[in-house]
């Protein structure tokens, strides 16, 4: 076979094949730095996917353990070629290479194991945040944090606490993880696609949690028309106790897929400036008629932060859940503040 048949010299080109190729050569991408704390599942698999999205021209991830954020960053930049992004992936264990970041995802702490409560977890990683926070104050004073740490909504006040940066900068991913769980359990109840089900979820990321029926639709139809109060009541409550389930099943660990899925969904929306509304736990100043706590509750995030705060009117049975939620988050303050934590 003439292979000059088949293909054709570089000066023959086309100039709108010739363009083409100059354009994925030199494709953008964004010159700022986010930094992943904690290379286990949930982090590792944060730094992917902000990669694959090319959110950041250097992901930064780290670990207290020598060589694991360093051979998990080595891998996905193997992958890079084949996935077709450009962001380059740093894995250390110091915090040097962490300095000037513009957005954190902290995903550091030990992860629930079966029959464990998120609260369980409390003064552990509290230690952790409180390193962490220590860390980003001193090294990346203009940040926007995004913490993933459990137990969730406390975690996120002791960062800002230690911190000390305006409360925009500072949220909790929640509320997007379990409206997204709810999603799912609608979607397999009605047997309908997932994207056509928009649920919101408020409160602690906990069993306290709020699901919001009333405030549920599948394409525009509210979920009260389409399902029975018995089966969207079973659905609430799978929802409140969705991480305990998979943490049963999984036996040595907790979720990673959706609270990457989640925190990165954050994350763009902040770099982005997105603007989209989205359940996170953000500190409350007498929205909701609550004062002083973090939970969640729907934002928009865009390039500052935590833009604003969305209230919902919500019926008598919510308001009661929402002020026992509140209520559960401020046991697990005070619980921080007797030890020494905040």
């Amino acid at each position: 076979m003439d292979l000059r048949a088949v293909f054709r010299p570089e000066g023959g080109c086309t100039e709108g094949a010739r363009k083409r190729r100059v354009s994925r050569r030199v494709s953008p991408i964004p010159q700022r730095k986010i930094t992943v704390v904690g290379a286990g599942y949930v982090g590792m698999s944060v730094a992917q996917k902000c990669a694959e999205k090319n959110l950041a021209a250097e992901i930064c991830l780290t670990d207290v353990l020598e060589g694991r954020a360093e051979g998990i960053a080595l891998d996905l930049n193997q992958a890079a070629a084949i996935e077709g992004y450009t962001s380059r992936v740093v894995g250390t264990c110091e915090p040097g290479p962490t300095e000037r970041s513009d957005l954190f995802i902290v995903t550091a702490g030990r992860p629930r194991k079966p029959g464990m409560s998120r609260s369980d977890l409390l003064e552990v990683n509290g230690r952790i945040v409180v390193e962490v926070a220590d860390v980003i104050r001193e090294r990346s004073p203009d940040a926007i944090v995004i913490v993933v740490t459990n137990p969730l909504d406390p975690m996120t006040g002791l960062m800002r606490a230690r911190t000390g940066f305006p409360a925009r900068r500072v949220c909790g991913m929640a509320g997007l993880l379990d409206a997204s769980r709810f999603s799912w359990f609608i979607a397999e109840a009605l047997r309908t696609s997932v994207k056509d089900v928009d649920a919101m979820v408020l409160g602690a990321h906990g069993d306290s949690m709020v699901p919001l029926p009333n405030a549920c639709t599948v394409n525009g139809i509210a979920l009260g028309e389409l399902l029975d109060r018995p089966t969207i009541a079973a659905l609430s409550d799978r929802t409140r106790h969705g991480g305990a389930e998979i943490v049963g099943l999984l036996k040595t660990g907790s979720a990673f897929y959706a609270p990457a899925s989640s925190a990165v969904a954050m994350a763009a929306s902040i770099l982005n400036d997105e603007r989209r509304l989205l359940p996170c736990s953000c500190l409350l100043n007498g929205q909701f008629g609550v004062e002083g706590i973090y939970t969640g509750v729907p934002a928009i995030l865009g390039k500052m932060g935590v833009e604003r705060i969305v209230e919902l009117p919500l019926d008598t049975e919510a308001r009661i859940q929402m002020q026992k939620t509140v209520g559960e988050i401020q046991k697990d303050m005070e619980a921080l503040r007797d030890s020494g934590l905040s």
